[in-house]
């Protein structure tokens, strides 16, 4: 592995253990926020990255491109509207990770403008950051989107449209993570991916 490549890889961190927090700490702080105790018994509404990282998935980030957090338990039988707050949970970890990315967005802009008369390589290393940072959590947001369980997307379209009601649903839920990897290596997920990724990168900057 080359010294850039390296370097790219340590400039990226942040921006990940970032990312896959803050998403697992939205399901879980909103689930609370809902009545279900799971999640605050679990340890798991806190921003603290220890109790959120997957460490597969967090290597499969920061080495493909995309990964995940361990995910967050809930219990819905705590829910006064179980189909509108189970969406609500669903749909809260990639909300998070828009919030992030515009919110990080607005330092890197303000860098560019900085960066006329040229700049340090410091400088430039922290702008990379702040745009890694970005990046990723549109990774996060669109990978997690994919309406494929065990994928926020799929409990998102499942609640939307009352899908459970369907005997195939249980079906594709069962093999839910062998379908997942199929898309990964047949390389589905990356078109998907990339073309979004960057469309809404160009939007942002």
């Amino acid at each position: 592995m080359s010294a850039d490549l390296i370097l790219t890889k340590l400039l990226m961190l942040p921006g990940i253990i970032l990312g896959l927090s803050f998403h697992e700490f939205a399901h879980a702080w909103v689930s609370d926020k809902l009545g279900d105790p799971t999640p605050r018994r679990q340890g798991r509404v806190t921003i603290n990255p220890l109790a959120h990282i997957d460490w597969i998935g967090f290597l499969a980030l920061l080495l493909v491109g995309f990964g995940w957090g361990k995910p967050v338990q809930i219990d819905p039988s705590y829910y006064k509207n179980k189909r509108r707050d189970e969406f609500l949970v669903s749909i809260a970890g990639v909300t998070m990770n828009l919030i992030l990315a515009i919110i990080i967005s607005i330092p890197a802009k303000l860098m560019i403008k900085t960066f006329t008369a040229g700049a340090s390589d410091l400088m430039y290393n922290v702008y990379l950051i702040l745009f890694y940072a970005v990046t990723i959590n549109l990774v996060l947001m669109i990978f997690n989107l994919i309406p494929c369980p065990p994928l926020d997307g799929w409990g998102i379209i499942t609640q939307l449209f009352g899908l459970d009601k369907y005997d195939w649903w249980y079906k594709v839920y069962q093999y839910g993570t062998w379908i997942l990897l199929a898309l990964i290596v047949t390389n589905l997920t990356d078109r998907i991916i990339t073309p979004l990724v960057t469309m809404m990168i160009n939007l942002i900057f």
